[in-house]
């Protein structure tokens, strides 16, 4: 396919412009996917913001964008999984293959991955993206576009759940109520927790983990959060923590209202990267700390739990805009981060 593609390009702090580049031609292996959704994660408004996560620095014109949907309209040689007119959602990351992490299955932990909008590579707020066919993940027939894009963020989630070793029986306490935690909830219900409550201190994120199936939140502005988990686990602390808020703050609460012999698993950054912790209180509650980069082998199983219902992944988004709006929509993002709890962007109008 021949031609020119919109893309959306970040050329400054805070600045989107629009260019036309060649829609790219797919390689054996690949598949050119027209895309349809992609969300707008917390990375590329960190990026957008602020330039850099971490080591990872952006150097404009960078494209940000990683959580992607889309129909595939042209195979490049060799491909088989596929065929033209398939609805995809896409993993974003390409792994060497061979390093250790690699060949122990943590493909993850991949030093060599080449990962959507992770500096120097370009993202997907794009019309058209050339990818590896075997990480195109065909869609079934009752899940949305739309829901598609939000698996992303949902293997997260999962990866989380997977991490703490979730399962029935167990109180479980999420912190934050952005998307990754809110997904984390989900996931956590989708594995059979018997409770989950969720921690935030703005309200309509709150109201929106309830709306998707958390057994109750926390506002703690409004209450003392440890003493409110205590008070929910009749004194005993709870199972399993899913940090997603990347602050020290809640991370402390997390320790101090761990049960004994609790997980906790981090997976929100900080600002800075690092935190002060109570590690006395962590020893003497023989506590286990888990952590989560991205994911590994999650996407199959966050697709069945979404077609399966057992995710609802349709109600997750609070806004979203057309691809012409992207810099608005970036730019809201930053600046109305109490009602934006997540944002997606429809690149093909229908």
């Amino acid at each position: 396919m021949e031609g020119k593609m919109k893309t959306a390009v970040m050329t400054a702090l805070r600045k989107i412009e629009f260019e036309d580049r060649p829609i790219p031609v797919p390689k054996a292996g690949e598949a050119l996917v027209k895309l349809e959704y992609v969300g707008i994660c917390g990375s590329d408004v960190h990026y957008y913001e602020a330039g850099r996560i971490g080591n990872f620095i952006v150097e404009p014109p960078f494209v940000l964008g990683h959580e992607a949907s889309g129909t595939v309209v042209a195979l490049g040689e060799g491909v088989e999984n596929l065929k033209v007119g398939d609805r995809v959602c896409m993993e974003p990351g390409k792994t060497c293959g061979k390093c250790e992490w690699c060949r122990q299955g943590k493909y993850n932990l991949c030093p060599d991955v080449v990962f959507f909008a992770t500096p120097p590579v370009d993202g997907v707020f794009q019309e058209y993206v050339a990818h590896d066919a075997n990480l195109c993940f065909k869609l079934p027939d009752n899940v949305s576009a739309l829901e598609g894009a939000l698996v992303e963020p949902l293997a997260v989630g999962f990866h989380a759940a997977n991490q703490g070793d979730a399962h029935p029986g167990q109180i479980c306490v999420v912190t934050g109520s952005g998307c990754i935690g809110l997904v984390s909830m989900m996931a956590l219900k989708a594995r059979g927790v018997s409770k989950v409550y969720v921690v935030d201190i703005i309200e309509k994120r709150l109201q929106k983990a309830l709306e998707l199936g958390a057994d109750g939140v926390i506002n703690g502005k409004e209450v003392d959060t440890v003493e409110e988990v205590m008070r929910l686990t009749e004194g005993k602390g709870a199972d399993l923590i899913i940090e997603t808020a990347g602050s020290e703050i809640t991370t402390r609460q997390a320790i101090q209202f761990a049960k004994k012999g609790a997980t906790i698993v981090l997976v929100g950054y900080s600002a800075t990267g690092e935190e002060t912790l109570p590690i006395g209180m962590s020893l003497d509650k023989e506590l286990t700390f888990k952590t989560v980069f991205r994911y590994r082998h999650i996407y199959p199983m966050a697709i069945a739990a979404v077609a399966n219902g057992k995710v609802d992944l349709k109600n997750l988004c609070t806004d979203i805009f057309d691809f012409d709006d992207l810099p608005e929509a970036m730019e809201r993002s930053v600046t109305d981060k109490a009602n934006i709890v997540k944002a997606a962007i429809r690149i093909a109008k229908d």
